[in-house]
């Protein structure tokens, strides 16, 4: 099948995997997504089990084009996820699938193509002023893990997202209850990342710090726990351990502003956030992220936005699968010319 043939072949297999859930979705026409269905990871042995699975349950389509954001870096075949036990072949994979083209790539990826799809009505902003729209833009989100892109624009007026994986940078503490924090990490895990604290797993550990620091014992706390005590006024404790969270998280978007000269405003992903959204307007994150010295004024004009679109994975591998398909297309007409 030339490339030029598959451009246009529809529905396509469309997939955002996550260490937690898996979402899928029949891409059926440009721009037009189909039958999102969410299936736990745990839930199944293998990729392969859990993409048949939402298959059977669309009535096992003819797809001949595939793509897939997942919470992992992409570097040749073999992909082994880092938060959660699947592990695969890319090429196995697709030849189980009886696909004539599957793409991989990171999640964070994908999630930063889906900001140059992005709706006003699906963002809510945190402070600064309005996006240089020819400058980069960053893109990063707490949730099983912690996600880290951005966009990047180009001469053609299209956007290229950057493929990294900036959750893993070394977490460098603000102030003295922040270095304690994470001297009590340090002890559990050695090397401290900035995805130790800013992640699920992250709220439980910084409660777990603090809890340590005042001699409270045994008390076992999940995410969900730890934002609804601190909301309900329930727990000083779970309210200072989001606080910290949300500073923590002010530190990390603005380094990465800073780095990536992100002026086009910084975009929150993930599942968190959006959890406690009231609260995030008001939280220490905004004050923290303007607080860097000389830098100050320069962080203060840029606008960071929550993104409360409720798949920006699957758009954005669609936007992925779609400047693929084009790219090879270009490809193929150079060689015949």
């Amino acid at each position: 099948m030339s490339t030029s043939t598959i451009k246009k072949s529809y529905p396509r297999l469309l997939a955002d995997i996550g260490g937690t859930n898996a979402r899928f979705a029949l891409q059926v026409g440009e721009d037009e997504i189909q039958n999102v269905e969410v299936l736990a990871c745990n839930d199944y042995n293998t990729v392969v089990d859990a993409i048949k699975t939402y298959l059977s349950k669309v009535n096992n389509p003819t797809v001949k084009l595939a793509a897939f954001a997942i919470a992992n870096p992409v570097m040749g075949d073999w992909v082994q996820m880092t938060n959660h036990h699947w592990a695969f072949s890319i090429e196995t994979t697709r030849q189980a699938l009886n696909l004539e083209i599957l793409l991989l790539i990171n999640d964070f990826t994908a999630q930063a193509y889906a900001i140059s799809k992005i709706k006003e009505e699906e963002l809510m902003q945190v402070g600064g002023k309005t996006c240089d729209l020819n400058a980069p833009k960053a893109v990063i989100g707490p949730g099983t893990g912690l996600g880290v892109s951005g966009l990047i624009p180009c001469h053609n007026e299209s956007c290229m997202a950057l493929s990294g994986e900036g959750g893993h940078v070394s977490f460098s503490p603000f102030d003295d209850t922040e270095v304690m924090i994470w001297q009590y990490a340090r002890k559990k895990f050695g090397h401290v990342s900035a995805e130790r604290f800013l992640s699920g797993a992250g709220l439980v550990l910084i409660y777990e710090a603090l809890a340590n620091r005042e001699g409270i014992k045994g008390a076992k706390m999940t995410p969900t726990l730890i934002s609804e005590h601190a909301l309900s006024g329930k727990s000083p404790l779970c309210r200072l351990t989001l606080d910290i969270f949300c500073a923590m998280l002010g530190t990390v978007s603005a380094d990465l502003a800073l780095t990536l000269g992100a002026r086009g405003g910084v975009y929150l992903c993930g599942g968190i956030i959006p959890r406690f959204i009231d609260y995030f307007k008001n939280s220490p994150f905004r004050a923290r992220f303007e607080n860097k010295g000389r830098f100050d004024a320069y962080l203060a004009a840029i606008p960071v936005y929550v993104v409360l679109a409720k798949y920006p994975g699957i758009t954005g591998i669609a936007v992925a699968l779609e400047n693929f398909l084009n790219k090879d297309h270009q490809n193929e007409k150079s060689q015949k010319a």
